[in-house]
């Protein structure tokens, strides 16, 4: 029996910033560099932090070309979940997904109304295309920070089963069932 060393494999992150007025360099983007902080504080690698205007073809078109990329497990978007005429994130990632995950969305918004109830104006869907989770997230820095927390530990979970790793396992220190964990034999 041979002796195989077992390493974490981290998830992988890619972030799309929506926003007219960062892709026009009129505005800095703070809700980028936030996710990513929260992210790699729980051990992801994000491997892109990009910036698009609100248009709704190429925000769609950019989903599509991340989600055909086996290296991502994961796509957060910023920006574009309001009620303003050039939101369109959500229109953009519907039609692409494969399964949608209305709980996750639902999630945020309800631990978001507990701080503001502006939250509950927030559109953004949650859903799975090609095995990869996309996650539409608020603009702003506090709203993206503030969603994404909501949601994170649930995560690694859902894209094991997005993924195809449905074996279930009891964890000896508590006895709950849970998927593999995300280590890979070397």
């Amino acid at each position: 029996m041979s002796q195989a060393a077992e390493f974490f494999v981290p998830l992988r992150a890619r972030i799309l910033v929506l926003s007219d007025g960062v892709a026009a360099g009129k505005r800095e983007d703070h809700s980028g560099p936030a996710v990513r902080t929260l992210l790699e504080s729980r051990g992801w690698a994000v491997d892109a932090l990009e910036v698009l205007p609100d248009d709704e073809q190429a925000i769609r078109a950019r989903l599509e070309l991340w989600t055909a990329i086996a290296e991502c497990d994961a796509i957060f978007t910023t920006g574009g979940t309001g009620l303003a005429p050039r939101d369109v994130t959500p229109e953009a990632t519907r039609p692409i997904l494969e399964k949608e995950i209305p709980g996750l969305a639902e999630l945020m918004r309800a631990e978001g109304v507990k701080r503001t109830r502006r939250a509950a104006l927030s559109r953004g869907v949650v859903g799975v295309r090609h095995g990869k989770l996309i996650v539409n997230l608020p603009g702003s820095a506090r709203g993206a920070r503030e969603s994404l927390a909501a949601i994170l530990d649930v995560l690694p979970h859902a894209i094991d089963i997005a993924q195809g790793r449905t074996e279930h396992r009891e964890d000896q220190r508590t006895g709950d069932l849970s998927l593999s964990d995300r280590t890979e034999q070397a």
